[in-house]
């Protein structure tokens, strides 16, 4: 099976894209409404195959596809290369393109450079696509980045949300995130592009092991290949496992806290109702009214919802817990309110 149909494969199993109906791609496309898809393009060899095997099916699928390319200024003339490439791809395609150029190092950090410039990077895409009125963008994850983000997050510590993987599709505000490459591993990506001859750019950063990232990649998992050959895909499939049990709980979890909720501009969740429910309910509910005042449940740790836990069962009324991000949490005789007090707001959901 090509590279090609195994991406339209992820693209039917996740709904990732809307399917045109009707007898034949012609007709269909003649009655379904262009979707518009927002494309991070970086220039490396992931994005670059996301793009290309968009471009294939974007009169299959009747799409209208607009790339979008953020110079971090992190890499001097590097940086400056691969938004030059970017452009020049987009004429040769023949796809509108937007270009944007943000000092990340200049920002204020709220914690470490990549997560920084992850911020500047999603910003920047919601930007591109509210212009556009698009709902969709497109990410070039592949497989080998599932596996290891599931195994950096089993060793930093995680629950079910963090081993559950980077999702192929996700809803963060008012956006969807897809990521059809998820599934495909990154030798398969460099093989296609080969076989094209299409030369990407090549981050020289993605060597250097001051990263956490590149020495798990370089360094652990070439190990853990010596007792399982096949390491890769057993984590990326117990990614895909997990996020369908942690889907469940949380459309439950959901459901519970809009029925414990009380006040606004405050998150109070009344602790009669709350502690009727399911331990593996409380703990997603929990987490759910600190996003609700944070916009992401990044910093907040089980040590955290543990010390709610304990604010609860253990501490007399007019209790405190300090949360990450100046987000407090109040044990009144009815309910506990959680509290944002003038914090820096990312309105995003961890990925």
């Amino acid at each position: 099976m090509s590279l090609i149909d195994k991406v339209r494969q992820t693209i039917k199993q996740y709904k990732l894209i809307d399917k045109p109906e009707g007898n034949g791609a012609a007709s269909a496309s003649r009655s379904h409404k262009p979707e518009k898809i927002i494309v991070g393009v970086s220039g490396g060899p992931d994005s670059l195959a996301l793009l290309y095997v968009l471009k294939a099916l974007q009169k299959e699928w009747n799409l209208t596809l607009r790339i979008a390319h953020l110079n971090h200024m992190l890499r001097g003339r590097e940086s400056q290369g691969d938004a030059e490439f970017v452009v020049k791809l987009a004429q040769k395609l023949n796809i509108p393109v937007t270009m944007r150029k943000i000092n990340v190092a200049g920002l204020k950090q709220g914690g470490s450079p990549e997560e920084t410039a992850r911020k500047a990077r999603l910003e920047f895409l919601f930007a591109v696509a509210r212009k556009n009125k698009a709902h969709k963008i497109a990410l070039g994850h592949n497989s080998d980045d599932q596996a290891e983000t599931v195994l950096m997050r089993i060793i930093r510590g995680s629950g079910l949300l963090g081993l559950s993987g980077i999702l192929p599709k996700r809803k963060i505000n008012n956006f969807i995130i897809i990521r059809p490459l998820i599934e495909i591993p990154r030798r398969e990506i460099e093989n296609f592009l080969k076989a094209k001859k299409i030369k990407p750019r090549i981050d020289s950063t993605n060597s250097e092991e001051i990263y956490f990232r590149n020495r798990v990649r370089h360094k652990l998992l070439a190990e853990l290949k010596r007792y399982n050959p096949n390491i890769k895909q057993v984590l990326a499939n117990t990614a895909q496992n997990i996020a369908a049990d942690y889907d469940y709980l949380l459309e439950n979890s959901q459901k519970a806290f809009a029925k414990l909720r009380r006040g606004r501009g405050k998150v109070k969740l009344s602790m009669v109702k709350f502690l009727k429910l399911h331990p593996a309910l409380q703990n997603i509910v929990l987490r759910l009214a600190y996003t609700e005042l944070k916009g992401d449940t990044r910093r907040l740790t089980y040590q955290h919802i543990k010390e709610v836990r304990d604010l609860m069962d253990s501490r007399p009324c007019g209790a405190i817990v300090d949360l990450p991000s100046s987000i407090s949490v109040i044990k009144n005789p009815q309910y506990l309110s959680f509290e944002r007090k003038g914090a820096c707001f990312y309105p995003l959901l961890a990925l």
